[in-house]
């Protein structure tokens, strides 16, 4: 067995990626809901996050915000210390959140003062991804840190790329993210007007899947809008986050993104049909309601339906 591994945040995502790095690594555990770590074969439970980093030198972290982000690795006032004060120099820390990118060159150039390395490198391709390992990840970093880290990410991922410096791993996920909510806004969008033209789900996904409309976020939100299965692999809340961060990112640079910024209140508009724990395709059930349709499947099942 290899080295001793902490992994921070087992969520969704968080779970499967430790239960896969857990084949080779031991591997300790921590969340601040301790059920999550119930069934989770070869992860080792942890006291807090303070004690697994005084006995790792790699820890991974997949949390759900940038403010979350901060506290575990800076900490604050009243607080446990942060991981900036627990883990040993020559430490290694691995984000694969979608951290902000101006925290994580924060967070970079705090802990290379106490001899600590660091990259952001948050992933995509939902919970099925992360337990298949066929992850895409975007990392910032020094390029010997990016090789120092490259076994750990190469467990998870299938395609590795080094986008930049820190921070910029987070910037293409910001990216990634803004392409990918105008997707499923879109798509949604699209299958109102067929389904009110009387024309199935079913039937449109198959007529323009081979076109140049085809793409993964279709193939996702056709499964879920035919089977009316909404349950999350990534949710409208986490998505919503991102894209806010996008154009908060996109204000800073003074670049207009009007796209991005339609997509958002979308999504917005979704949390506040209590939308924001279900899967991102669930966004269809607003245009449903708003047609007087049952399903744009044009059949109806309570089963899973958020």
């Amino acid at each position: 067995m290899a080295a001793r591994l902490g992994f921070i945040g087992l969520g969704i995502m968080g779970r499967p990626m430790a239960s896969r790095l857990a084949r080779q690594y031991e591997v300790h555990g921590f969340d601040v809901d301790p059920t999550r770590l119930d069934g989770l074969a070869g992860v080792q439970a942890a006291e807090s996050a303070a004690e697994m980093a005084r006995e790792c030198s790699l820890v991974c972290l997949s949390l759900p915000s940038t403010s979350i982000v901060e506290q575990v690795v800076l900490g604050s006032a009243g607080e446990s210390p942060g991981l900036k004060e627990t883990l040993p120099p020559g430490a290694l820390l691995i984000d694969l959140s979608t951290t902000e990118p101006r925290l994580s060159m924060r967070i970079s150039d705090e802990l290379k003062a106490k001899g600590i390395d660091f990259m952001d490198a948050p992933v995509s391709g939902g919970e099925k991804g992360a337990i298949d390992g066929s992850l895409s990840i975007m990392v910032g970093a020094d390029p010997n840190v990016f090789e120092k880290g490259r076994p750990i990410l190469e467990l998870l991922g299938d395609s590795i790329v080094r986008v930049g410096e820190v921070g910029s791993g987070g910037v293409a996920k910001l990216v990634n993210n803004m392409i990918v909510g105008a997707e499923f806004a879109v798509i949604a969008e699209g299958f109102a007007v067929a389904a009110r033209c009387g024309v199935p789900a079913s039937v449109l996904f198959e007529a323009i899947r081979g076109g140049w409309a085809g793409s993964k976020v279709l193939e996702v939100s056709a499964a879920a809008m035919i089977k009316r299965d909404f349950r999350p692999g990534g949710t409208v809340g986490i998505l919503s986050k991102d894209l806010g961060s996008a154009r908060s990112l996109a204000r800073e640079l003074c670049i207009p993104v009007p796209v991005t910024a339609a997509v958002d209140e979308v999504f917005t508009a979704a949390k506040a049909c209590g939308k924001e724990n279900l899967a991102q395709p669930s966004i269809i059930q607003m245009w449903e309601k708003l047609l007087h349709i049952d399903t744009v499947e044009g059949k109806h099942s309570k089963e899973n339906d958020g």
